[in-house]
């Protein structure tokens, strides 16, 4: 009897020490869904999604199976899921990862950013490469200083044209978008809160 309770005892240590709430705001970052897009497509109610990722309710394994289905996901590959420690603080090459590639090229610091408020890339734009004519709206704010060639940078009615050691800061609700008018390669280091890629 002993035995069994021992074995009990060490079960929900292990579940104690598992963080849902930072998995489950990992996942849903990656796949760039809001807490009521997911709630929606889970049917859940937004609270909850709220309330499971700041770890103030503790789902049962219905519940969190009902929320991942809305990814979808499975609850072994939810679990299986490396999470990056917060408190990490140096950064290697390996370390970036590539969100965006081909003529705009996004490379993320760290791989997760579960439980991070900030994103920061190196971004790169091929000569005449551009986000598109449809202008980017997200919530949150983000900023940039272009580190090599020149960036055309349009944010609402106003459009300035950048170059090395210049920088752009802005709420990200503006409607802008970006443009490599050179022939050269564009670069440029950019942070962006909270992370919307």
């Amino acid at each position: 009897m002993k035995n069994v309770k021992d074995r009990e005892h060490n079960k929900r240590i292990v579940a104690m020490d598992i963080d849902v709430g930072a998995r489950l705001k990992m996942v849903r970052l990656r796949m760039q869904l809001s807490q009521r897009e997911l709630a929606r497509r889970a049917g859940v109610t937004n609270a909850s999604i709220s309330l499971i990722e700041s770890n103030r309710l503790n789902p049962s394994v219905g519940v969190l199976k009902r929320v991942l289905d809305g990814i979808p996901m499975g609850l072994s590959e939810f679990f299986a899921l490396e999470v990056e420690s917060p408190s990490k603080v140096f950064y290697g090459a390996d370390d970036f990862v590539d969100i965006v590639s081909g003529d705009i090229s996004y490379r993320q610091v760290g791989h997760d950013l579960a439980g991070r408020a900030l994103q920061i890339m190196v971004e790169r734009y091929v000569g005449g490469a551009d986000t598109g004519r449809v202008p980017l709206s997200h919530d949150g704010e983000e900023g940039g200083v272009v580190t090599a060639g020149r960036l055309e940078v349009t944010v609402g009615d106003q459009m300035r044209i950048l170059g090395p050691g210049e920088a752009y800061y802005f709420l990200s609700r503006t409607p802008h978008r970006f443009r490599n008018v050179g022939r050269e390669e564009c670069r440029l280091i950019s942070a962006c809160t909270p992370p919307s890629f």
